[in-house]
């Protein structure tokens, strides 16, 4: 700045467009601003000042996992004899999903029952015994030891009863084992096992794998210098309200809420996780998928804003170029208190209502007449 002096001091003249750039450069604009000619009109858009709820936002790329995944597996052995679904089909829990060849089953159920009838006789048996030979100890008819021997009989008949009950209940569960049905409602995977295939009772290959994808958690994690905000705006119970956005649909945002935040910071990555919880009711989120996630921590419901990109940056900090009545410009500092994706939210230096230069700022200085070329609109 001082070599610009020395050069204007013998000219002993100093023209407008010296002059205005000399009084930026006392705003932080020295060498990067060049005013056109005496009387030149400068083409710029503008911008309107405006207040607006602006949200207070943490931004992070997440990954969609299902709310629920179970891993289908067969509780008996036998040959797979029906496939009662398609692979990528939904599900709803208790449709029935495979049978196993129920007839190895079935006969183990009728031969289990076939003992219990027949241990039930014999009770009934051992029953009358027990009666008659209470009757003829009373009358020394036969000894208390013949008698003690019946009464034992009965109670071991009896044991064998419960033990056949057991055993038949057993066989009728291993039965209904036969028909995999879908343990939750959800899409259902590949195919792991096809008709005709041989299974294994409790094998750890599972026949098909079902994501639960109405709801779906979205998992993520944030600077932990975020952590604070974050749990005072959770205080109370509050719900915060999550935003997703795939990377293949911009335009389209998912909104849900915070439902979890994990108890330790990760000390390798200096990071906190989170999950939150989408309805998903039109299925746009997709297990394992990568979105962009916005945790809402506040909304400011006065917040005045200007466009980003109407905003400079100074020696002496931020200002912008604020067009007056007369369509000339006068550059005013202004404190930026954040930005939020394309609005940046001013502290002081703006009111509503005034417009305010968007581009063509390099060619403007104090006073400079400018022609309104095209409007950038108001910052909503």
């Amino acid at each position: 700045m001082k070599q610009g002096l020395k050069y204007a001091a013998p000219l002993r003249t100093m023209s407008r467009a010296g002059l205005a750039l000399w009084l930026v450069a006392g705003i932080g604009c020295a060498g990067k601003q060049s005013a056109g000619p005496a009387g030149e009109t400068v083409p710029v858009t503008v911008g309107t000042v405006a207040r607006q709820a602006v949200p207070l936002e943490v931004s992070a790329i997440g990954n969609v996992d299902p709310f629920t995944t179970v891993a289908v597996t067969a509780r008996v052995g036998g040959q797979l004899t029906q496939v009662a679904f398609r692979e990528g089909q939904d599900v709803r829990e208790g449709d029935v999903l495979f049978v196993i060849d129920r007839r190895p089953f079935e006969a183990a159920l009728a031969q289990a029952r076939a003992n219990l009838e027949r241990d039930r006789a014999r009770a009934k048996k051992a029953e009358q015994d027990q009666k008659r030979y209470t009757e003829l100890v009373a009358k020394d008819y036969v000894t208390k030891e013949q008698a003690d021997q019946i009464e034992a009989d009965l109670a071991a008949a009896n044991a064998t009863i419960k033990a056949d009950e057991a055993a038949a209940e057993n066989a009728a569960l291993e039965l209904s084992y036969c028909t995999i049905t879908a343990p939750i409602s959800g899409r259902a995977g590949s195919l792991l096992l096809h008709a005709g295939n041989v299974v294994k009772a409790n094998d750890d290959k599972p026949l098909v794998v079902i994501n639960q994808i109405q709801p779906v958690f979205v998992k993520f994690s944030v600077p932990e210098t975020s952590l604070a905000a974050i749990k005072r705006h959770t205080s109370g119970g509050s719900r915060l309200e999550v935003t997703a956005i795939p990377a293949d649909d911009p335009k389209r945002v998912e909104r849900g809420e915070l439902s979890f935040l994990d108890n330790a910071v990760n000390a390798a990555t200096g990071t906190i996780g989170l999950k939150a919880t989408f309805q998903n009711h039109d299925e746009t989120l997709w297990p394992g998928q990568f979105v962009t996630v916005n945790l809402v921590l506040m909304t400011d419901a006065n917040a005045v804003v200007v466009p980003s990109q109407a905003v400079q940056t100074g020696q002496r900090g931020s200002y912008v170029f604020v067009v007056k009545q007369d369509l000339t410009v006068e550059p005013r500092p202004v404190e930026v208190a954040r930005t939020q994706g394309t609005l940046s939210v001013v502290a002081s230096g703006l009111q509503p209502g005034e417009r305010v230069v968007t581009d063509g700022q390099l060619r403007l200085a104090p006073g400079t007449k400018i022609e309104i070329k095209t409007s950038a609109g108001s910052a909503s």
